[in-house]
């Protein structure tokens, strides 16, 4: 008999209403059933202190170790128990994994490309203009939270008129001028994360909004089946569907056949179909990535005038269908597969490993046969294509877990000093964008200098597919993105080489001979020259008597047997070494010394390290575009070494560490307490860890503060902040923690 094991975070079942169901059906298809949270796990005697519904209740009792877990809690509420799962996942099958956030599974889906043609396309709203700018392109748009669950948050907008806007929210309607647009859309930054679309929507005969919901499961064979496909319907003056929000639900072929007549059925098969293929997708994609596999996913999709598919949202534990025979199947395929991933778990494993394997080999034939169609495409079209060999062009590619800009903004300032130069536009590093620049760059460019980003495997050999470059620089391998790498730094390496293997094998490589992770770069098929900077090891290029000024660095640097001292204006060590990398490839290309000394007093990048002097001799440091264990840590050193009297660090989320979110949020605490940091704020669901890190290594609990409520930590820096103190604001741009910069910079303004 197979023993099920539910895991929930809730520790009374009675509270949890689906388990009824699956204790009901486990028992109906011949298995044990009971229900626990991890707290419960005794690992010395593998047994769990568990709760079985037997009479019309649940009664507590000592259980096995079961043959498989339905994994059916909160990950955020189960993450306090994170240890205790991962332990139990080693030695039992677990079902239900995450395939991550709505945003982040669109993003999986468009850098794999099969389904990026149903994507609707869509931006993260950094700031209001972001959001006008979209607007003047698209013209109705949906602005929703990236997170967002039931149909909640969602607003609806549309320029009416040349001033004035529409905004839809649930069903109530209100007319704004753009100021008090700006102020609504602020108000929602500052409460998260937000991305807007082009509103598409499907209607009705009678003019009501719809979608279709697929609701698709792996079965008792372990293959993908439909549940169910069925359209909700918004209510009367609503334009949101979701069942949450007063939408009700229809049963498919009535409705099919009300609205789309002799082609019902061929919608319904196009439904069925694409809800298959695109379950079969995602489930590859995890085990390509993480080598697990999925079991059940909801598809929200709309069809446009033309009939054509367009992606909503794709949720890895949707609701079940509301209707109770749909619901009892939805317990059925999740119990069946449970069974079956319990006897087949071993075949699995075999199955992901097989897959893999297969997809490594496929890959390295398809570029194999890319490579071949390149050389005979040049040969027969020169002209279309932007290669460095063909143009005598340095085309300079910058890759890195931090400091591409800042290297890019160098490096571009030095040789702007001599030459016309295509610069990528800010923090423009996609792919999409890479396509944009292609179509920028013309004859009268004497140089490009671009930088590549990467949060996935395959990225960067597309930016390379796109332009490819003669000059790479690689800043460094740190720990931005490394939760998509199963915290592996070398799967991090891995996909940095991309612009190793990618650029003109002949063509030059700049690498940082001071950071450690770079030694697991693929470098040992790369035919070109390698250049190495550093500050601390012996390099190519290689500062010293490095100095802190009022707004910059000073260094020394050894240029054509000449020591040069050379100024930065922006603080920090770190920013040295993006110095440096612009240095070797201005030295390469041919660049004198007074030309590279005057292209270094550049223009720097908005909101890295910009320092604000305010009232009361308060100095406030504003670096909130990216945050990363290393940039964290890089910025707390600055705000050590400027500081007069009194350091305050205001510390922000560090997104995409994956499970090595908790060593490294303990890590930046305890560097806190080194730094002897006098005050220590946090801000961000879970960063109460860096404070808890700091206590524990003996700074006083009164100076440290954490906050998920921004107003409320605004508060408290009206009442803590002193004359002459020095402030670090450090956060990434999506946590918006620049709103606390210009709360600051307005308080005390001179």
């Amino acid at each position: 008999m197979t023993i099920i094991g539910m895991l929930h975070h809730r520790l009374d079942p009675r509270t949890v209403l689906k388990s009824y169901a699956y204790a009901a059906v486990a028992q109906a298809e011949g298995a044990q059933f009971f229900y626990f949270t991890p707290k419960s796990v005794d690992f010395d005697t593998r047994s769990i202190r568990g709760k079985v519904y037997e009479n019309g209740d649940w009664h507590e009792k000592m259980m096995p170790f079961p043959d498989v877990i339905y994994n059916a809690g909160s990950p955020e509420k189960l993450s306090v128990s994170k240890d205790i799962i991962e332990k139990l996942k080693k030695e039992i099958p677990v079902t239900t994994y995450s395939i991550g956030n709505k945003w982040n599974v669109m993003k999986r889906l468009k850098e794999a490309k099969e389904f990026d043609k149903y994507l609707i396309p869509s931006e993260v709203v950094e700031n209001v203009d972001l959001l006008h700018k979209f607007m003047a392109f698209y013209k109705k748009v949906v602005f929703k939270p990236i997170d967002g669950r039931k149909g909640k948050g969602i607003y609806f907008i549309s320029k009416v008129g040349r001033t004035n806007f529409e905004v839809k929210k649930d069903r109530e309607t209100t007319f704004c001028t753009q100021s008090q647009l700006d102020e609504l859309i602020r108000r929602q930054l500052s409460t998260g994360t937000f991305i807007v679309q082009p509103y598409i929507q499907s209607k009705t005969k009678s003019g009501q909004i719809y979608d279709f919901r697929l609701h698709v499961q792996k079965n008792g064979e372990g293959k993908w089946v439909i549940t169910t496909v069925y359209p909700r319907i918004a209510p009367n003056g609503s334009i949101i569907p979701n069942i949450n929000n007063g939408g009700f639900t229809n049963y498919l072929d009535p409705f099919l056949e009300q609205e789309f007549k002799e082609d019902a059925y061929d919608i319904r098969r196009m439904l069925e179909h694409f809800s298959l293929s695109l379950a079969r997708h995602l489930d590859e994609i995890q085990m390509e990535q993480f080598g697990e596999v999925i079991d059940e996913i909801g598809i929200d999709i709309g069809l446009d005038e033309q009939r054509k598919i367009w992606m909503y949202e794709v949720n890895w534990r949707p609701g079940c269908p509301p209707a109770f025979y749909l619901e009892l199947d939805v317990v059925i395929n999740t119990i069946r597969y449970a069974m079956y991933l319990a006897k087949n778990q071993k075949q699995i494993k075999r199955e992901i490993r097989q897959y893999r394997k297969n997809k490594d080999s496929s890959e390295v034939k398809a570029l194999e046969e890319t490579l071949e169609e390149v050389l005979v495409e040049e040969k027969a079209l020169p002209e279309e294509k932007i290669l460095a060999e063909e143009k005598a062009l340095p085309i300079i590619a910058i890759t890195g877990s931090a400091g591409k800009t800042t290297s890019k903004a160098f490096l571009a300032s030095i040789l702007s000093e001599k030459w016309n130069i295509f610069e990528s536009k800010d923090y423009w590093n996609t792919t999409e964008h890479t396509k944009k620049h292609k179509e920028e760059i013309n004859a009268s460019h004497e140089a490009v200098v671009l930088e590549y980003g990467m949060a996935y495997p395959g990225i960067i050999t597309n930016h390379c597919s796109i332009i490819q470059p003669n000059i790479s620089i690689i800043t460094n391998i740190g720990l931005a993105h490394v939760g998509n790498f199963d915290g592996d730094i070398k799967g991090v390496a891995k996909a940095k080489s991309e612009l190793i293997h990618g650029m003109d094998q002949t063509g030059l490589l700049i690498l940082n001979k001071d950071d450690d992770n770079s030694k697991y770069l693929e470098t040992q098929q790369f035919k070109g020259k390698i250049l190495t900077v550093g500050i601390h090891n012996t390099a190519d290029y290689q500062a010293y008597d490095i100095q802190y000024k009022d707004i910059g660095m000073t260094f020394k640097i050894i240029l054509h047997g000449q020591e040069i001292v050379m100024y930065i204006p922006i603080l920090g060590e770190h920013h040295v070494f993006n110095a440096l990398n612009a240095v070797a490839v201005a030295d390469y290309l041919g660049f004198s010394p007074e030309d590279i000394k005057a292209g270094l007093n550049f223009k720097k990048p908005p909101r890295r390290l910009t320092i604000y002097n305010c009232r009361d001799d308060i100095t406030l440091i504003d670096d909130t575009v990216h945050s990363h264990p290393q940039g964290v840590r890089a910025a707390i050193d600055v705000l050590t070494n400027i500081a007069k009297k009194r350091k305050v660090a205001i510390i922000g989320q560090m997104r995409e560490l994956g499970d090595l979110r908790e060593e490294e949020y303990r890590k930046v605490g305890e560097y806190i307490y080194e730094q002897d940091i006098d005050l220590f704020i946090t801000y961000g669901f879970r960063t109460e860890e860096m404070g808890a890190a700091a206590k524990a290594e003996g700074m006083d609990p009164s100076k440290i503060y954490h906050f998920l409520d921004k107003e409320k930590l605004h508060e408290l820096l009206e009442k803590v902040i002193q004359p002459h103190d020095t402030i670090l604001v450090k956060g990434a741009s999506k946590t918006n923690m620049f709103d606390t910069v210009k709360f600051l910079d307005q308080k005390y303004q001179e």
